[in-house]
């Protein structure tokens, strides 16, 4: 009788590792590195380019905010990451103002900003977000401009809800933006089945959630699963300023939020550190990913956290 017991438990946790928890790290898969030839993307999060980052760009120059991390971007054929806010040639409102006060969330970026992503190799951005409308239309217009201008790519637009395509080879991605702050859930799901439909991997990197929140809402999971269903091959998420949970669900990644990549935030260990993943694509799909963690440092530079 021993035997059988030892077996049937032996049986019930096999059956339980096929179906990992939802934000369990050791539960979570860890995909081999394989051979070429695969596309690596880079993604990280929240960049804003205003008050003291745009204090630090002036006083030592753009490059010296990505010298520490510059390595490890210049590695990835693609480096995709959120920008939060717009590129327009007006004054900043946010630049010397305490935090709370009027103004302090109100983000214009320098229109060197374009031009400086580029030689970063940061050559795709999010624009799907709650502060790229901060200087109304005009300004998402200008943002555009200016990306266009430095031959770097955009997707999520609130204009357009533009789609952008990435090829290498055989392999075909499609990025897609959701954007609680102004997106639409069906035009999310379309734009997936869409992209499935034309051959294309759909990467879904959204902008939703609560700052600060260090776990993602039920509301949210929900929603993260349902592009999944609709094809998704990986969900990335933006927003909360903090690293979140991340699910393997139906074989497919999902990432709740990277948390900050270069911001202005230190005043706990949430907000000052973000997370980078290194995700290889073959036209199957993803191969592996590597999680690279950052720590955003007071001289303004975000750096690879060794711990």
């Amino acid at each position: 009788m021993p035997d059988l017991i030892h077996l049937f438990v032996s049986l019930v946790a096999s059956f339980v590792a096929l179906f990992p928890a939802t934000a369990v790290p050791n539960a979570f898969p860890s995909l081999p590195r394989v051979a070429p030839p695969h596309f690596t993307v880079l993604f990280a999060g929240d960049m804003m380019f205003d008050r003291t980052i745009r204090t630090a760009v002036s006083e030592k120059g753009g490059d010296f905010i990505f010298s520490c991390i510059d390595p490890v971007l210049k590695e990835a054929d693609l480096v995709v990451a959120n920008l939060e806010g717009p590129i327009t040639d007006k004054p900043s409102k946010s630049m010397g103002t305490p935090p709370g006060s009027d103004g302090n969330y109100t983000f214009t970026f320098p229109t060197s900003t374009a031009a400086l992503l580029a030689a970063h190799n940061i050559r795709l951005v999010n624009i799907g977000n709650n502060h790229i409308k901060n200087f109304g239309t005009s300004g998402v217009r200008s943002t555009i401009s200016a990306l266009d201008d430095a031959r770097v790519k955009y997707f999520g637009d609130p204009l357009d809800h533009t789609v952008a395509a990435e090829d290498f080879g055989d392999i075909h991605l499609a990025f897609i933006n959701y954007n609680e702050f102004g997106g639409n859930t069906t035009t999310t799901i379309r734009q997936i089945e869409d992209a499935r439909m034309a051959g294309t991997l759909p990467i879904v990197y959204t902008h939703w959630g609560v700052e600060y929140a260090t776990t993602s809402p039920e509301y949210i999971r929900t929603l993260a699963r349902r592009f999944i269903d609709a094809g998704a091959e990986i969900v990335v998420g933006s927003h909360p300023h903090v690293v979140e949970e991340r699910e393997f669900y139906r074989e497919k990644y999902i990432y709740y939020s990277l948390g900050n990549f270069i911001f202005d935030q230190y005043w706990n260990g949430d907000v000052r550190r973000g997370l980078v993943l290194n995700v290889a694509f073959d036209k199957a799909g993803v191969q592996y990913v590597e999680e690279i963690p950052v720590e955003l440092g007071r001289d303004r530079r975000t750096c690879p956290l060794v711990e």
